[in-house]
């Protein structure tokens, strides 16, 4: 009953706030919760809290593409919210030109470019206006608005702008090419059809004088569709394009064929196809036996995928596709544990493409394996990454080992220098956390560094450690920092995250993702924005950034449900959260790709087991979005799990992320002396990163919530 009660008093709007009711209706656009909004808007017309409603209101209306109501709603609130005129100005601009008025004013984007901080929506705005000036007869005026701010346009909404723009003016074979980039560049986005209209329209007009599009940009649509995933199409174009040309573009269209036979699961078709074809030109011969390889690696046909490797070595030693060959195969035997073919295939994996951005995955698997194996090498194969590629994620990983092998040998003050530099440039990673728990064993802590270990660290350049914003903002970040918390009163969230993202380049990004972090905004939705604001945040000491803005990266909703959950399996909470920030990000509706559902994703199978078990009745996948239903099906199971595996919080997690089974394979492989040995042999990259991700979250949200309530 508190529940209905609490739901009728949201709806009539009273003791709510406009962010509340604004979010709200966003998220599920009723009648009522619309009727909620305006009733706000109304009561609070004269002050600046109305304005803001009814700045939602019409945004909402916007991306209902409710044309008539964005543009009553946003009507007059240039003048009610100044700091924020662009955003009203902007909208109903779009909303008249979406609605065809035929009375479009060019100038009422001023506000847009007259803002005190610059706005995200200055490329949008500048696509609109020259829309409009288009539709009032003076697209002359629109091609050098476009042309000045085409870097920044959205695509393909800018070129196909520009196109009409060119078409408009009467430059009709300006206006061919641009409506060709938007067809071939863009074949899966809505303007692609737009744009297949007005070729056909120009091609009849034009005749003879029509720009044929050329090759490149015929096998580059066809490509687009490729890596759109949409195969058949794809497909259809490829083989189109090798009916009408020669040379490279053909041979490619052919070969590019077969492949999306291999990638729709025909494997056999695209092997025989394959086979079959005989490219002159050399990128495309080396992309055919790429593709054999792949074709060979599915179908379990070693010594054809090795035979194609050494062609490829033989004639098309330096092409991308013997890398990209070389890594495949590589990893083919890094799944089954076989050493002995895919070190040879990693090596020549680095050796000959040392500037690529996979050398550094190759040449650290060759060190690790020198490590597991525990050759004698180890140490220098681990100084060698580290010099080389010091700024690849895995040069954590390789100055945590080369400590560990400075303990073995009892020198102390080498394993204490590399544990301080891993700490400091990594604090938030996994094998930072590891670091500092190395440096409290006291033999480590009261050595001193060894001056031979210091003076290689210090050659080795490391990525520079993110500096903080300070503690007052410039008068940049403050005008920021207005347009943000306006946004955030209007509970326009994501908006309000686009400012920040925008104003991070050049403004103190700290200072404003603090502000997204004091939002009501959910604190699934905050987490994700603030990952987007920067990217460096593990990277960030603690004192370099304020406690709201750390809570805000780790979040602990539902806390009292979870340590009530974590206490009835003797687990630790902490884990248990670090675990559900990358499971869910805390969104209690999340749903993954694999249809797992909730904050701990469960799997309806396993969800109907886990509540046999433990007695609740009914159990529907519904009740897999509570909360607490939730937390108790993916706790027990995780007991379950750590019991199996004798309480390996490591082995546990991999369990959770790839399976039982995987686990009880890998456990087989070495003899390992410590969890992260077990961890970094996880042949997959996505349960590695899962297991490191959990352990990470866990000690951060320690350090975060220490002592505190």
């Amino acid at each position: 009953m508190a529940l209905a009660v609490a739901g009728v008093v949201a709806a009539s709007g009273a003791a709510a706030s406009p962010a509340s009711l604004a979010r709200a209706y966003r998220e599920s656009p009723t009648a009522a919760r619309r009727a909620a909004l305006e009733r706000y808007a109304q009561a609070h017309a004269r002050q600046t809290s109305g304005a803001l409603a009814r700045l939602a209101l019409g945004i909402a209306a916007f991306e209902q593409k409710d044309w008539k109501g964005a543009i009553d709603s946003l009507a007059g609130l240039e003048k009610r919210l100044p700091a924020l005129a662009d955003y009203p100005a902007y909208y109903a601009a779009a909303a008249r030109l979406e609605a065809g008025e035929a009375a479009l004013d060019p100038q009422s984007l001023a506000p847009v470019r007259a803002t005190a901080a610059p706005s995200p929506l200055a490329a949008r705005a500048a696509v609109v206006q020259a829309r409009m000036l288009v539709a009032t007869g003076a697209p002359d005026r629109a091609i050098p608005l476009l042309r000045e701010s085409y870097p920044l346009l959205p695509q393909p909404e800018g070129d196909l702008a520009l196109a009409a723009a060119y078409d408009g003016s009467g430059d009709a074979a300006h206006a061919a090419l641009y409506y060709q980039q938007v067809y071939h560049q863009y074949p899966l986005a809505d303007g692609a059809v737009k744009a297949a209209t007005a070729m056909e329209a120009l091609r009849d007009a034009m005749g003879a004088n029509y720009p044929q599009p050329t090759p490149i940009l015929l096998l580059t649509r066809a490509d687009k569709l490729r890596e759109g995933r949409d195969y058949s199409r794809a497909r259809i174009e490829y083989r189109a394009l090798a009916d009408r040309t020669s040379g490279a573009e053909r041979d490619l269209a052919q070969v590019r064929a077969a492949a999306c036979d291999y990638l729709t699961g025909d494997t056999a078709q695209a092997r025989r196809q394959l086979q079959g074809l005989s490219p002159s030109h050399p990128e495309a011969d080396a992309e055919r036996l790429y593709y054999i390889v792949q074709c060979a690696r599915r179908m379990g046909t070693d010594s054809e995928m090795l035979d194609a490797i050494q062609r490829l070595a033989a004639s098309h030693p330096r092409s991308p596709w013997r890398l990209k060959a070389l890594i495949s195969a590589g990893n083919r035997y890094l799944l089954v544990n076989d050493a002995k073919n895919y070190l040879p295939l990693y090596t020549a994996a680095f050796e000959g493409f040392p500037a690529d951005p996979q050398a550094p995955y190759a040449h650290w698997k060759v060190a690790w394996h020198a490590y597991i194996s525990r050759k004698p090498d180890a140490a220098e194969h681990m100084r060698r990454h580290l010099s080389m590629f010091s700024l690849h994620p895995s040069a954590g990983g390789a100055l945590y080992f080369l400590g560990r092998l400075a303990e073995e040998r009892r020198q102390w003050g080498d394993a204490r220098a590399c544990y301080t530099r891993l700490a400091e440039r990594f604090p938030h990673y996994y094998y930072g956390v590891l670091a500092r728990e190395r440096l409290a064993d006291a033999r480590v802590a009261g050595a001193k560094p060894g001056a031979a270990m210091t003076a290689f660290l210090e050659s080795v350049a490391f990525s520079e450690q993110p500096a903080g914003d300070g503690e007052q903002p410039t008068a940049a970040t403050r005008a920021r920092l207005e347009r943000v918390r306006l946004l955030q009163t209007a509970g326009l969230d994501d908006l309000a995250a686009a400012e920040v993202r925008f104003g991070g380049d050049g403004e103190q990004s700290t200072l404003l993702a603090v502000e997204l972090a004091r939002s009501g905004a959910p604190p699934h939705r905050k987490l994700r924005y603030l990952k987007g604001v920067r990217g460096d945040y593990l990277s960030l000491p603690l004192d370099r950034a304020p406690e709201a803005y750390w809570r805000g990266l780790f979040p602990l909703p539902y806390r009292a449900e979870l340590e009530r959950a974590a206490r009835r399996q003797k687990l630790d909470p902490l884990v248990l959260a670090g675990l559900i920030r990358q499971e869910s990000e805390f969104n209690p509706r999340a749903v993954s790709s694999a249809r797992a559902y909730g904050l701990t994703q469960v799997l309806p199978s396993t969800g109907r087991q886990l509540a046999r078990r433990l007695g609740i009745r009914r159990f529907t996948t519904s009740m897999l979005y509570q909360p607490e239903v939730n937390l108790r099906l993916g706790t027990f199971y995780m007991r379950l799990q750590l019991d199996r595996w004798n309480g390996e919080l490591e082995k546990t997690l991999a369990a959770y992320n790839a399976g039982p089974r995987r686990v009880a394979e890998w456990s087989t492989w070495y003899e390992f002396r410590e969890p992260a040995e077990f961890v970094e042999t996880v042949p997959f990259t996505q349960t590695r990163e899962y297991i490191q991700a959990v352990v990470r979250n866990a000690a951060v949200y320690r350090l975060v919530y220490a002592g505190k309530s």
